[in-house]
């Protein structure tokens, strides 16, 4: 055995799955820096050729963990199913950590930040107090946008056509006997929302639990994501719900808000001086 051959690494153990380790190198691939690539970006990226990487990149895309317009790729928020690798590429759970811990130790209910995907929510970020659903409430977790809080502000916040193309394709479950189940009855409701600049979701995805939730807007304007206070209907009422909580979502929303265009904005100045 020569000299150079005695020094090399220990190879792969004989468990390893070299096709799953090349799948998470091309998930990898993606970061703060570089959260679109190309094809051939991701193939230098992870040293593989571009008709393996192009490969694992299409079958990203059919599980949805991946989304491209044909010449570029980007990771979806449904890699928060599989664990905190995106949140290391995204900010603004870091950012409304600090607000929704404020939040939650001022009202004393458990506080979230969500973002739409698709035609879900995802909740990015959590403070819980205590358990009010009869489902756990995670990184990760998903419901639908037409029947929470959050989705219906961020539904609010979609420009007029995607509003159109989604309420023309969602199809409505009627979760308790006060959900909103009609795309006409949906449309007001989210005309409203957009009038009064916060939402409230009463006993409509579960029995027994009131919500409210306020954008998050990013450094153009744009509704990013929202803020969410969930409470059991026996703790507050309807009307405490709008008097008391309102407006300490709407104060929090604002100020992440505030921290997360500072960010952008110095991310985008840093970018232009390089």
């Amino acid at each position: 055995m020569s000299e150079n051959s005695s020094e090399q690494a220990p190879g792969p153990s004989p468990d390893y799955v070299q096709s799953l380790a090349r799948g998470l190198s091309v998930i990898k691939a993606f970061d703060g820096e570089h959260p679109r690539r190309t094809l051939s970006e991701v193939a230098r990226h992870t040293d593989l050729t571009r008709a393996t990487a192009r490969r694992f990149l299409l079958t990203l895309v059919e599980l949805e963990y991946v989304r491209t317009d044909g010449s570029v790729f980007w990771l979806t928020p449904r890699v928060l199913e599989l664990g905190y690798s995106y949140l290391s590429s995204l900010s603004l759970p870091e950012i409304a950590g600090p607000h929704l811990e404020a939040l939650s130790a001022k009202v004393r209910e458990s506080t979230s930040v969500s973002i739409l995907d698709g035609d879900d929510v995802v909740y990015v970020a959590r403070v819980p107090v205590s358990r009010i659903m009869t489902v756990s409430i995670t990184i990760g977790t998903r419901f639908p946008a037409y029947a929470t809080s959050m989705g219906r502000v961020l539904l609010a916040g979609l420009p007029d056509d995607a509003l159109d193309a989604y309420l023309a394709r969602v199809s409505f479950t009627r979760l308790t006997g006060k959900t909103i189940s009609t795309a006409d009855g949906l449309r007001a409701e989210l005309e409203k929302i957009r009038a009064d600049g916060f939402a409230i979701v009463d006993q409509e995805l579960e029995e027994g639990l009131r919500s409210l939730a306020a954008p998050i807007r990013d450094a153009t304007g744009d509704v990013v994501a929202a803020v969410n206070i969930s409470t059991q209907a026996a703790r507050y009422s309807a009307e405490a719900v709008r008097g008391e909580l309102v407006p300490a979502a709407v104060a929090t929303a604002d100020a992440i808000s505030v921290d997360l265009g500072r960010t952008q904005s110095s991310n985008n100045h840093s970018a232009a001086t390089r």
